[in-house]
């Protein structure tokens, strides 16, 4: 699982395994560790977020936190999400 970064105890990264079709770009959200069931927030062509679900229960205004810097690091997000999966769509 690619690992792009971490914010304090949070990590954002890929799963290899991203579906066949495979899914538009999207990042999970976990702390300490990846895991099954981590949030997961799609990225949209414009380089905004949108939430899908907060499975990791991060709380709210942590989340808020970590949108905005998934959104600021959007641009790098979708260069790593296309080196690594050879392609990149876009939910909305």
């Amino acid at each position: 699982m690619p690992q792009l970064f971490k914010v304090g105890s949070y990590l954002v990264y890929f799963r290899i395994n991203e579906n066949d079709p495979l899914e538009p770009v999207h990042v999970h959200i976990a702390q300490i560790r990846p895991s099954a069931g981590a949030t997961k927030v799609w990225i949209t062509r414009a380089g905004k977020c949108l939430l899908q679900n907060n499975n990791s229960h991060i709380p709210e205004r942590q989340l808020r936190i970590m949108m905005s810097i998934i959104e600021a690091r959007s641009s790098e997000i979708i260069a790593k999400w296309k080196e690594t999966f050879g392609e990149a769509s876009f939910y909305c």
